[in-house]
């Protein structure tokens, strides 16, 4: 399988929620460094074939339409596709931000980025889970806490394939609660990771944007902002990759009847096409729906474009 080589790029990897845009404004913030944010679209539409010389080929009716695609304004170069088409992604990216370290956060793929950079540097970003499904109702993405687990856990699940490397990749492993509670230091760490001196333009990430000063308090939330018991059913679904992650069950166990299942889901689909109804309207929520289930690519393209807008205006 064909792999490309590094060339002074990191990547920070962490679940949707887990602080990763804060982080990245820290890097940011750095004079050597270039973090211009969540890039998932360079491995989440990118899949094995063996028919493409590279082995690898893009999906690019769903890499065009990828809102975050559209955001960067990446060229699409004639012709390429699969790894070719990767580098020249990645060469672009390097070219905006020349004499720089290029930082780039993704929340998925990560055996992607290892098969083919298998050499390329490794932030790994936790948050302890609870906050991030509390986090993740907020978004509307989950209606409960059980369901809103769901992409932490495969997140961290993914990681493993990291740890189960026989010559894994240079890797620094950072809680979003230390680096809150002590971001200096810890930040002073990220720096002799990747070879610079630490820069104090790092602590004042924060001036010319919507975020604040790194601020304990948004450590550990859901002791007062979820119910106990919406914990602990949260616990019973992920205790086992809690605790593999340094968070550990504090509620007492609980079993999940069927109904009690069934139930969950329906307050989970109830919650999150309520909220899309509300951000999208009914007709983009809807025919988006309809084209996508009857395949008619032109409209289909035309409502996700429409979605699409909506989101970027969303973007805090």
């Amino acid at each position: 399988m064909n792999t490309l080589t590094t060339r002074d790029i990191v990547f920070v990897y962490g679940a949707l929620r887990s602080g990763t845009t804060v982080f990245r404004l820290m890097l940011n913030a750095h004079p050597e460094i270039a973090n211009p944010g969540e890039m998932d679209f360079l491995f989440d539409h990118l899949h094995p074939d063996p028919t493409h010389p590279t082995g690898w080929r893009y999906d690019l009716a769903a890499l065009t339409l990828n809102r975050i695609f559209q955001v960067h304004g990446m060229t699409l170069l004639p012709g390429l596709d699969g790894l070719d088409l990767l580098e020249a992604f990645l060469d672009e990216l390097k070219g905006q931000h020349s004499e720089k370290i290029l930082s780039i956060n993704i929340h998925r793929h990560v055996d992607r980025i290892i098969a083919i950079l298998p050499h390329a540097p490794l932030i790994h970003l936790m948050r302890d889970p609870r906050d991030v499904a509390r986090s993740s109702i907020v978004m509307g993405w989950a209606g409960t806490t059980y369901h809103g687990v769901e992409h932490w856990l495969h997140t961290e699940t993914a990681w493993n394939v990291v740890e189960s490397e026989t010559s894994p990749p240079p890797v620094f492993t950072l809680k979003y609660e230390t680096l809150l509670s002590d971001p200096e230091n810890q930040l002073r760490d990220i720096c002799n990771f990747l070879g610079l001196s630490y820069d104090p333009q790092m602590m004042d990430y924060y001036h010319g944007t919507t975020y604040s000063a790194p601020d304990h308090t948004l450590v550990q939330q859901w002791r007062h902002k979820a119910d106990p018991r919406d914990i602990a059913i949260l616990e019973h679904r992920a205790g086992a990759m809690m605790q593999a992650r340094g968070y550990l069950p504090e509620m007492p166990p609980v079993e999940l009847g069927v109904m009690e299942r069934f139930l969950l889901a329906l307050r989970n689909k109830s919650h999150v096409w309520a909220f899309r109804h509300r951000r999208y309207g009914a007709t983009n929520f809807y025919c988006e729906k309809l084209t996508r289930w009857l395949r008619i690519a032109g409209l289909h393209r035309h409502f996700r474009q429409r979605m699409n807008k909506i989101d970027q205006r969303a973007v805090k």
